[in-house]
């Protein structure tokens, strides 16, 4: 797997020692600073069911040409005309090797289907538990062509960049500087949901924001910080490692004791913070090994206490490959499973919200994107290659995430756990419609895609750009200007969540800018 854009992953010894001073020196200021989104969360109505968000983040820019394919006639003809037989996925006939057909229950005037290493994909869309949302895109104000070309509207700065447009995708504030993730922000909101660690406590039993790939902006809050763990669940406390580290566990909470009631602030909130932290380990490593199912994972992939399959195939004569996503997803829904579950009776977690933040990479995809790259391009090496190999893995990874959703449902006898639980896709951008002779650049809008219960399902939303170089949605280059902003796609999964409409504002403040603050894909 190509790691080179995703984000760094950190222990979580490291990954305490880079906040942890970060939330002491910034508490008092922090506080101040987001005052509103403590009146805003006061605000908020009750809420007593439980919901998780979960992103999938596509580290590098997906080509969503080639997961969204058009399949009318006259509109293929010009897609294969433009991407050339390198990258071409020839055209939805019912044959093995061709786009595999989209049956969408809504008209927009095209038909699609999607890549053939995506059959799991393609099942979870015509049954009716995922959906595409087309062009979306990192937006400061609507944008048409005319006005890209005058300047005439502020563009998203350092467009086409990695680093820049990822974090313009987890802050959804593109014209402000980045110091919080849209995530963080529903979590500053929602947080105080969620069960206090002990009485009196005002720190919940864990961190409403989870990350299975170190620290990232999407999940920062301007109070609560997010909490990383790796696909094991973090580090077992000291105390669980024999007697000599039984002491020193003793000997470093005598000396948080001691810290966590001095005068310097600095001192007192790094302990209080790495206190927390120790807590919150022991609390999810008591959830998941107190688990009250062991087969919600194993029916669907091998899994067991001592062992898993990671392993992922590509249809049609592509690489068999060890997945980094799985078990990424898999520790996911283990922690999805021991917060649903009851904390007094259960010894889980009783949590109300969670937000949870994975990766894939591999999708910078200037060269070798399939095998026709470089060789005698021909459908049957058009449709395997590096980015058909992460199609699958990502088509593999969220069936099976799906199906082990709906295996908790049924041992807890919840008809409605399918739909407590929502994933979505997100990356740095889309890429180029041409291609550049061995594969594609980096471009602007994008398609996702969303998954769970709750999502209405088996329907596109958005608006297919036009597929032409230098049509009315291309910059010039074949980059399509979105027609469908961060901040519209991100609110209507944050309504799902539980914000109210001040809370939206509030974590939203460019919203109002745009005409459909709720693309209408969630329930």
């Amino acid at each position: 797997m190509d790691t080179k854009h995703v984000p760094n992953v950190i222990s979580r010894r490291s990954f305490l020692r880079r906040t942890a001073p970060i939330i002491g020196a910034g508490a008092l200021t922090s506080t101040i600073r987001d005052l509103r989104l403590v009146n805003a969360a006061m605000a908020q109505a009750p809420i007593s069911d439980y919901k998780a968000l979960v992103c999938i983040f596509l580290a590098g820019g997906n080509d969503a040409s080639n997961l969204i394919i058009p399949t009318i006639p006259s509109e293929y003809s010009n897609y294969a005309s433009i991407r050339t037989p390198v990258l071409a996925i020839p055209n939805q006939d019912g044959g093995p090797a061709t786009a595999l057909a989209l049956n969408p229950t809504n008209s927009d005037g095209h038909t699609y289907g999607i890549h053939p290493a995506c059959p799991e994909l393609q099942s979870l869309f015509n049954s009716g538990k995922l959906a595409t949302v087309f062009n979306i895109g990192t937006l400061v104000y609507p944008m048409t062509k005319s006005q890209y070309i005058s300047n005439s509207v502020p563009k998203p700065p350092q467009l086409f960049s990695h680093s820049d447009q990822t974090t313009q995708w987890q802050t959804s504030i593109p014209d402000q500087p980045p110091t919080t993730g849209w995530g963080g922000r529903c979590a500053d909101l929602l947080d105080s949901l969620n069960p206090r660690s002990g009485p009196g406590s005002s720190q919940a039993a864990l961190s409403l924001a989870v990350s299975l790939t170190g620290a990232n902006t999407f999940e920062i809050g301007g109070v609560f910080q997010q909490y990383a763990v790796d696909a094991n669940g973090g580090v077992a406390s000291l105390s669980a490692l024999g007697p000599a580290a039984t002491a020193r566990d003793a000997a470093l909470k005598a000396v948080l004791g001691i810290d966590k009631v001095q005068a310097n602030m600095l001192v007192s909130n790094y302990a209080l913070a790495l206190d927390h932290s120790i807590a919150a380990g022991a609390a999810l490593s008591t959830a998941l090994s107190n688990s009250q199912m062991t087969s919600y994972w194993s029916t669907i992939s091998n899994w067991s206490a001592t062992g898993v399959n990671n392993q992922t195939v590509t249809p049609n004569g592509g690489s068999t490959t060890t997945s980094a996503l799985m078990p990424q997803l898999r520790m996911i829904a283990k922690i999805i499973e021991a917060g649903y579950r009851n904390a007094s009776e259960d010894y889980g977690l009783g949590m109300k919200r969670q937000i949870f933040f994975c990766t894939i990479g591999g999708f910078d995809t200037h060269g070798n994107q399939t095998t026709a790259a470089g060789g005698s391009p021909n459908s049957a090496n058009v449709i395997v290659g590096s980015h058909a190999n992460i199609l699958a893995e990502l088509s593999q990874c969220m069936n099976k995430f799906q199906n082990a959703m709906a295996a908790i449902g049924t041992h807890y006898g919840d008809d409605d756990f399918q739909k407590r639980v929502t994933c979505f896709t997100t990356s740095d951008f889309g890429r180029t419609l041409p291609c550049n002779g061995l594969g594609s650049d980096h471009g602007w809008g994008g398609h996702h895609l969303v998954m769970g219960g709750a999502v209405l399902g088996g329907k596109t939303y958005g608006v297919w750009p036009t597929l032409a170089v230098g049509g009315p949605d291309d910059t010039s280059t074949g980059r399509w200007i979105p027609t469908m902003a961060v901040d519209q796609y991100s609110a209507t999964l944050a309504k799902w969540f539980g914000l109210d409409s001040n809370g939206i504002s509030t974590v939203f403040p460019n919203l109002k800018r745009f005409s459909s603050p709720d693309i209408g894909f969630m329930g």
